[in-house]
């Protein structure tokens, strides 16, 4: 989590939070299992407790491929419609043109730069922006998007709580999901014609990405992402570890 700590040459200065809020509820250390059954709308009920007024919420949500990142982010945005933004990660993927040229660092064929300069930085300093969409059936940038600040905005997807994004969130999210679960979910999406993308390229990418950078040791609440749609979609869900606060 991030705090504002006053300005500096007319700008928020950024911190990440110690994790001591005091809102009348329980506190846990980080990574402490608590395994809670909460509803969404109480989740999001608690992220707005901490929302400065006129200040924009920024939530990660993280997880691989499959795990129910955007079910949650869509029904925190359901609770909340005028007011919440949701932001795809899978909207800042590289065409294949640029993905030619990408190197082995995690998380290489999302334009990561795109995402912190169009998005984290702009609303993280208060900014209305705006970003463009990657059209994943013309493998071209498409149209634009604009970004209201001072709201709640969700960026969802994997890779959205790399290291160099980590400091502009005020809380982060991982879905924990065993491997067949996703892949499971992921071939009935996508068709079986695309399993071959799922088991050889993407699915040991974000293991990489996993070992390398542990985001899930990261977040603010690791959520059992286990459940059916149907489940989520009924606001109602499992918190396996909190290591910011209990509701």
């Amino acid at each position: 989590m991030r705090v504002r700590v006053g300005k500096k040459g007319g700008r928020n200065q950024i911190k990440r939070r110690n994790r001591n809020l005091n809102h009348g509820i329980s506190i846990y250390k980080k990574g402490r299992n608590c395994n809670l059954n909460i509803s969404v709308e109480k989740l999001y009920k608690q992220f707005i407790k901490n929302k400065e007024s006129n200040q924009t919420l920024l939530i990660g949500i993280d997880g691989c491929g499959g795990s129910g990142k955007s079910t949650l982010a869509e029904s925190l945005k359901a609770i909340d419609q005028p007011n919440v933004a949701v932001i795809h990660m899978d909207d800042f993927y590289k065409t294949s043109k640029q993905r030619e040229s990408v190197d082995k660092e995690i998380g290489g064929n999302w334009d990561c730069d795109r995402v912190k300069e169009q998005v984290l930085i702009p609303l993280s300093k208060n900014q209305n922006t705006r970003y463009q969409r990657y059209d994943w059936n013309t493998d071209q940038i498409s149209e634009w998007h604009n970004v209201s600040a001072r709201g709640v905005v969700i960026i969802e997807g994997c890779y959205s709580l790399i290291e160099r994004f980590r400091t502009y969130y005020d809380f982060t999210i991982w879905m924990e999901t065993p491997r067949d679960v996703r892949l499971s979910r992921g071939i009935e999406r996508d068709g079986e014609e695309k399993r071959g993308l799922w088991e050889d390229l993407w699915m040991p990418a974000e293991e990489l990405y996993i070992k390398a950078q542990k985001p899930m040791e990261h977040a603010d609440f690791v959520i059992d992402g286990t459940g059916k749609k149907s489940d989520i979609k009924d606001l109602e869900i499992n918190v396996l570890k909190s290591s910011a606060f209990l509701l």
